[in-house]
């Protein structure tokens, strides 16, 4: 019997204590993507099956194993989105945004689904950040997309990623690719799990990515990709890295990335860690030319990458990244009596229509409690409210952080705060 008490396994709650982590990297993310042209698209948090089975690929582990598929009560299939592209590229198709200026940028952020073992840095919700870029061939695009990925991780605060590149090439030479992989996966396929002998006759490049130790054994002797390119797709990934070059982004070479999802082509890349564990893949993606035609859309390249964002905060907590602290409470009044206690909720109103985070008391707390309580918010100010002070009209606003107390007019109280903060930060910057 589900205890329902406990958020389900595999999930997490984010609470207030750590949200604005979360606010703080997501408005970053957001933020610099925006400097790149992008803008963001949301879609449906569930679609038709057949979107994620056609285009994410019928032999991948998330296909085959982790979806969270039900049927409705229309008797129609539908499925959690595993990832965004397939629904980005769906929702781009049926809107016809190919149609206007090329090329199409979107970004998007939120929550996915799959089904498997939780894990650090691996859960059955998580959140995403991502990019898509549609209508550009060219390898700059490819390199661009890689700068910005590699700018997103820089701006959020992480310090120490490492980029690893490589080309999976075009349906034309990885067909001569299959054939090699497929005559060395067959000299061992008795040693390999049930789910790779499938594979092996439908996809083999999938056994590459297998998580069974045993066949992840087998496939280190295996042979590269990158040795069966054709010459178009050398020249494309030759260039990527001289663009790359360029920009003075390090990398290496990777000839084992693969991408655990059948769209790929050409460039595929990971920014990695080694501050998190075995889940060290942060950010991930390449370029996937054919998956808009697939999805009867027009025949328009694609490429663009995905990022975990529990994987980004785990990187910036064990790299002990500074992030920005959480707004304070600007002023909590406190009343006493009930007339103070009704001007103290129209003081709150009025202070913040002008952008102050104000507080007062709403359980009815005594004096004493309520400067507890204000310690509590962190109160950069606090202004006792009584019957003397609502018939003068003056009171003593304090700050907190010295005891300085300093009379204010009450119908002026903005106006004093303002000036409070500003000869804090002159103090500060000793102006």
């Amino acid at each position: 019997m589900a205890e329902i008490n406990k958020a389900p396994r595999g999930t997490n709650d984010v609470l207030p204590e750590d949200s604005y982590k979360w606010q703080f990297v997501e408005n970053k993310l957001l933020e610099t993507a925006g400097l790149y042209g992008y803008r963001e698209i949301r879609v449906p948090v569930f679609e038709h099956t057949e979107v994620f089975i056609k285009n994410v690929g019928d032999t991948t582990d998330v296909v085959q194993k982790e979806m969270y598929t039900f049927t409705d009560k229309g008797d129609r299939s539908i499925t959690l989105r595993p990832e965004f592209t397939a629904g980005a590229l769906r929702s781009i198709v049926e809107h016809s945004l190919t149609s206007a200026a090329l090329p199409v940028k979107v970004c998007y952020l939120g929550g996915c689904y799959r089904y498997e073992k939780p894990q650090a840095g691996r859960l059955r919700e998580f959140h995403q950040f991502g990019v898509e870029c549609i209508g550009a061939t060219t390898p700059l695009a490819d390199a661009e997309v890689i700068a910005l990925a590699n700018q997103l991780l820089t701006d959020v605060g992480i310090k120490k990623i490492s980029l690893e590149i490589n080309s999976i090439g075009c349906p034309t030479c990885r067909a001569e690719y299959h054939k090699a992989l497929k005559a060395y996966f067959q000299a061992k396929s008795s040693e390999l799990c049930g789910t790779c002998q499938d594979r092996l006759e439908r996809n083999p490049m999938r056994i590459l990515d297998c998580k069974s130790p045993v066949c992840a054994a087998i496939a280190k002797d295996a042979p590269v990709v990158i040795d069966f390119l054709c010459d178009e797709c050398k020249a494309h990934f030759e260039a990527v890295k001289s663009y790359l070059d360029a920009m003075a982004i390090s990398y290496t070479i990777n000839p084992r990335i693969v991408r655990g999802l059948d769209y790929y082509t050409r460039t595929v890349f990971e920014f990695v860690s080694g501050d998190i564990g075995a889940q060290s893949t942060v950010c991930g993606g390449g370029r996937y030319d054919g998956l808009l035609e697939n999805m009867g859309g027009q025949s328009q390249p694609g490429l663009g990458f995905a990022m975990g964002v529990e994987r980004l905060l785990m990187v910036l907590q064990s790299q002990q990244a500074e992030l920005p602290e959480p707004r304070p409470c600007d002023i909590y009044i406190a009343p006493m009596g009930e007339a103070a206690a009704l001007n103290a909720a129209v003081l709150c109103k009025a202070l913040r229509e002008e952008g102050f985070e104000a507080a007062t008391d709403i359980v009815g707390r005594g004096l004493k409690a309520q400067m507890r309580y204000a310690n509590k918010l962190g109160a950069k100010y606090t202004l006792v409210l009584g019957d003397s002070e609502i018939e003068s009209g003056k009171a003593k606003l304090k700050c907190m952080a010295d005891g300085n107390e300093t009379e204010v007019d009450i119908n002026a109280l903005a106006e004093a705060l303002y000036d409070a903060n500003f000869a804090s930060l002159a103090e500060a910057f000793d102006i």
